[in-house]
């Protein structure tokens, strides 16, 4: 690593695009390594290809739509911290993300797939290991721009967010018919929203030597992010994703992992926002100080009562 002390950093979504390009970047990097990810083929195989890279990697199967899996991913990065097995975790990367396309879809949980996965699963599994990582280290959540409209957005008619209580938030559509793709990408837009908000609450009860931050690795259409959408917004991504200049996973997780260890970004804390390599003032909306306090404690109401329910 190119930080002040070598350890390890924990990613989560480590399989795919985006994520998968960080990995082997933070390998590059001489991080070891915490893959957190659905169990599997991709996951033994991203874990192969960064070990080939001379680092020490723990594969941690984890389905981030189930907290319970969460919460046992973060008793094992424990487990390995106390034992020694791994060096001390010095940085984590909140990389996992999915939009539903149907919002009436409930997580096993009983909440709102999109603000399970991209919002939800992060806020435990910090909470959950926000005493063991050893300073100086950072935590950076992937975030997006598409919380607040702007002229191409508008053009290409992405929702922003549409803000509400937490709780709401987290409650899946009702009725019998799909919403639909609109109703979708704002619950995306809401759940990143949620990320901005939460990064400058987080940095509020983080130990001194824990720096938050928000990366945008701009747009990258025809990813995997939205696998669940019809077939033909899918064709549309991918060729949109060949269009000259836009953003693409080999150009930006390259950049995600610098800001995660490279001694260049280790200043960045209090949820600043970073859209590829230009540090960026956010919009107004995602600057509320009353929103922060209430989501991290609606964040807590929520996350209780999935515990209570196991």
């Amino acid at each position: 690593m190119t930080s002040t002390e070598p350890g390890t950093v924990l990613i989560t979504g480590p399989t795919r695009n985006l994520g998968r390009h960080t990995t082997l970047a933070l390998a590059e990097r001489r991080a070891d390594l915490l893959l957190v990810g659905r169990a599997g083929p991709d996951l033994t195989a991203i874990a192969g290809e960064a070990r080939a890279r001379g680092v020490r990697v723990r594969e941690i199967g984890c389905d981030l739509s189930r907290l319970a899996d969460v919460r046992a991913a973060a008793a094992a990065v424990r487990d390995l911290l106390a034992s020694g097995t791994v060096r001390p975790l010095r940085a984590l990367v909140a990389n996992a993300g999915a939009m539903s396309a149907d919002t009436r879809r409930a997580s096993v949980d009983g909440y709102e797939m999109t603000f399970a996965v991209n919002y939800l699963a992060h806020a435990q599994l910090i909470g959950d290991l926000l005493d063991s990582f050893t300073a100086p280290a950072r935590v950076v959540l992937v975030g997006s721009n598409t919380y607040s409209a702007n002229v191409w957005r508008r053009m290409l008619h992405v929702p922003q967010a549409s803000w509400a209580d937490p709780v709401e938030l987290a409650r899946p559509a009702g009725g019998d018919t799909n919403p639909g793709m609109t109703e979708a990408g704002t619950a995306y837009s809401n759940a990143k929203l949620a990320i901005l908000y939460y990064a400058h609450e987080l940095q509020r009860h983080a130990g001194a030597g824990i720096n938050v931050s928000v990366f945008e690795p701009g747009w990258m259409p025809g990813t995997a992010l939205g696998r669940g959408a019809p077939a033909a917004f899918q064709a549309i991504g991918r060729a949109l994703g060949r269009v000259p200049g836009v953003s693409t996973p080999q150009r930006s997780g390259p950049l995600l992992a610098a800001i995660a260890v490279d001694e260049k970004w280790a200043h960045l804390r209090d949820g600043a926002f970073v859209v590829k390599t230009k540090p960026t003032d956010v919009q107004p909306v995602a600057l509320d100080r009353d929103r922060e306090r209430r989501l991290w404690a609606a964040t807590a109401e929520l996350l209780e009562r999935a515990d209570a329910a196991r």
